[in-house]
């Protein structure tokens, strides 16, 4: 989890995310048209990928640890918590106040 930890404080938003997971592309894709610039973690790509998802499964209290979301080096939530906050309107504050949005 160090590596989790260290990578989720690279930027003010990460992803961690698989590349053949139809719901990462959906929250990935949704920062980019809100204008963020993400840094994407693709762990089915990374050496220590699976034990990376394993990790972030037990953050997030289930079977599946992809996509995780990291605001400002905090854990957010996957697909469900961050369309909860970007349909009640809270996502774009929160991404203001990590500095990943200037308007």
């Amino acid at each position: 989890m160090d590596q989790v930890t260290r990578l989720a404080s690279q930027r003010a938003v990460v992803i961690f995310s698989t590349s053949t997971c139809c719901m990462c592309h959906t929250v990935t894709q949704l920062f980019r048209e809100l204008g963020v610039n993400t840094m994407v973690v693709e762990l089915d790509k990374e050496p220590r990928g699976k034990e990376m998802e394993k990790g972030l499964a037990r953050l997030l209290g289930r079977s599946a640890g992809v996509p995780a979301v990291f605001i400002g080096g905090r854990l957010v939530g996957s697909t469900d918590k961050v369309m909860s906050l970007h349909l009640s309107g809270n996502l774009v504050p929160l991404l203001r106040n990590a500095g990943a949005l200037w308007v």
